[in-house]
């Protein structure tokens, strides 16, 4: 698929991997409608690049209908969806305080794998109803996992588990979503530099990025946009979750 004139929505797109691609696809001449909580960092965001910021819970079945119809009355119903909106929140399942809070185990789940599916069910609906472009294509999906969704360690239960559920849910969309030319792919980014690892001091950032065995450093937010791109450009990758690691392969904690 050709950016060029494409209808996109990024949610998260008001920072860390959302923005890179948002970015990124706007490049190539998409009209990208970036979604997130954080409003004031979409716009800031949406006004560098040409698009529109769109204030979303994506969890929240309302929130989600209005913002793709705002996305859709701007720039004509979205060709791709990409979703990196995302919360790692840490805590053991068994902690100094007792078992992990149950809402908090809820909440992680509810935004990085509810609202991953929200999103997609919402997105297909009204594009599967739209006109086939080139070789069937109607539209692409691309879902964010994690590494830890493979090699989740001590203290990552909920987002662990979240981001495999995402990596799970690849494959059956994939198949369903066929029929109307849609593709489905996730990608799991390893350590990568955004707001979510910003918070640790320069030397744990340090630690981390030497742990990847090449290249020795953290992942850019442009290098999983770069992935994203090339998913959206080439149709045969369709139904499979990426590893964006530097072979990393996390330690138990």
């Amino acid at each position: 698929m050709q950016l060029d004139g494409i209808a996109a929505v990024v949610t998260g797109g008001g920072s860390g991997l959302g923005e890179a691609t948002a970015v990124a696809m706007a490049a190539g001449g998409a009209k990208v409608a970036l979604l997130d909580m954080n409003l004031a960092a979409a716009q800031a965001v949406a006004e560098r690049i040409g698009g529109i910021a769109l204030q979303c819970d994506v969890a929240d079945p309302a929130q989600a209908t209005a913002a793709l119809a705002a996305a859709t009355a701007a720039h004509g119903t979205a060709r791709i969806l990409v979703n990196c909106a995302g919360v790692a929140t840490p805590g053991r399942i068994v902690g100094k305080e007792g078992p992990l809070a149950l809402d908090a185990f809820e909440r992680v789940v509810r935004v990085n794998l509810i609202g991953t599916f929200n999103m997609m069910r919402l997105f297909a609906t009204e594009l599967s109803k739209q006109d086939e472009m080139e070789d069937h294509e109607r539209g692409v999906i691309i879902n964010t996992a994690s590494v830890a969704a493979f090699d989740g360690q001590i203290g990552q239960p909920a987002y662990a588990s979240s981001k495999a559920a995402v990596a799970g849910l690849t494959l059956p969309a994939a198949r369903e979503l066929a029929r109307f030319g849609i593709r489905v792919m996730t990608i799991a980014p390893g350590i990568f530099g955004t707001p979510m690892l910003f918070g640790l001091s320069q030397e744990i950032q340090a630690s981390l990025g030497a742990a990847v065995p090449y290249p020795s450093r953290l992942g850019q937010p442009t290098e999983y946009a770069s992935l994203a791109l090339h998913i959206i450009a080439n149709r045969m990758l369709n139904g499979e979750t990426i590893r964006l690691d530097g072979a990393l392969r996390m330690a138990p904690k």
